[in-house]
């Protein structure tokens, strides 16, 4: 679905910002260089409402014509060739994510997607932790270079998430939502398939985000407010600005996310919706 969830979601970048009419994960800004890399970053990210999860990655060199990336095993798991016109323009930075299978045996699901089930612990096994190496060539023969580390640091998903009219609130939470309980994260632990419990993963950054919620096409579903602020906040809030909610009509139904950030960039989302903006007479879905 392309709401919050499936709205592209590029390695997060370090740093508080505001965005008005995109997501702020939408503007990529280079966190530390990677070797002869600009930039480039693998990471998990698990969407704990819905429960799926998958693996991103970016890489930002110059003029590349041909790239590839190479797991901890040495086992190629991306590459691209530039053609036509595009070899002409070259490339420089590159984003992709994996399919997001569930994690879970959703009840409510596609019986297609639940063929498609990756567990945790599956998922672990199939990504393994370490070192990516980053290979890119320009169109002189030129080569560039880049390691970057995956970490299992998961952070644990936030949760209860609320939106007041002016404020996103949510709590610190313990678990990965649908992805894996408290009990089985304990059990991931203990067996060293986790080097930490996500409830003691160090929480860099939060990530808020507010948009309506609308069908696709809507022109409103553009308008959409993002705000990162430091994981170690105690009062787990932030404000809506009034400049922004006064760019949506009365009644707008809204949605809201929160991914807690940390463990080498890895994230952890949860979201909610059914709240109303500039409530009047009350939002048709409320």
């Amino acid at each position: 679905m392309w709401n919050i969830k499936n709205t592209p979601r590029l390695p997060w970048v370090a740093g508080t910002c505001v965005v008005l009419g995109g997501l702020a994960s939408g503007a990529v800004g280079a966190t530390e260089p990677c070797d002869d890399f600009g930039e480039c970053k693998v990471l998990i990210e698990i969407n704990s409402s819905d429960g799926d999860i998958g693996f991103h990655f970016l890489m930002d060199g110059d003029d590349l014509n041909a790239a590839r990336i190479f797991d901890p095993d040495g086992t190629k798991v991306f590459q691209y060739a530039v053609k036509g016109p595009l070899a002409e323009q070259k490339l420089t930075e590159t984003f992709a994510e994996s399919a997001e299978p569930l994690c879970w045996m959703d009840p409510d699901a596609d019986p297609d997607d639940l063929e498609d089930v990756v567990t945790l612990e599956e998922f672990l096994e199939r990504w393994a932790e370490g070192t990516y190496r980053f290979w890119g060539r320009n169109e002189g023969g030129e080569r560039s270079h880049g390691e970057t580390e995956l970490t299992y640091l998961l952070p644990a998903a936030p949760v209860d998430l609320d939106f007041d009219g002016a404020q996103i609130t949510w709590s610190a939470g313990d678990d990965l939502g649908h992805c894996a309980s408290y009990d089985d994260l304990n059990a991931l632990v203990a067996d060293g398939t986790l080097p930490e419990h996500p409830m003691n993963v160090t929480v860099d950054e939060f990530e808020a985000v507010l948009e309506p919620d609308v069908e696709d096409g809507d022109p409103l579903g553009g308008l959409k407010y993002a705000i990162r602020v430091p994981g170690d906040i105690v009062i787990k809030a932030v404000s809506v600005p009034a400049e922004y909610l006064a760019s949506l009509p009365e009644d707008t139904p809204v949605k809201i996310e929160v991914c807690a950030i940390g463990g080498e960039d890895n994230g952890t989302c949860a979201e909610a919706d059914g709240f109303c903006a500039n409530e009047d007479e009350g939002c048709e879905d409320d």
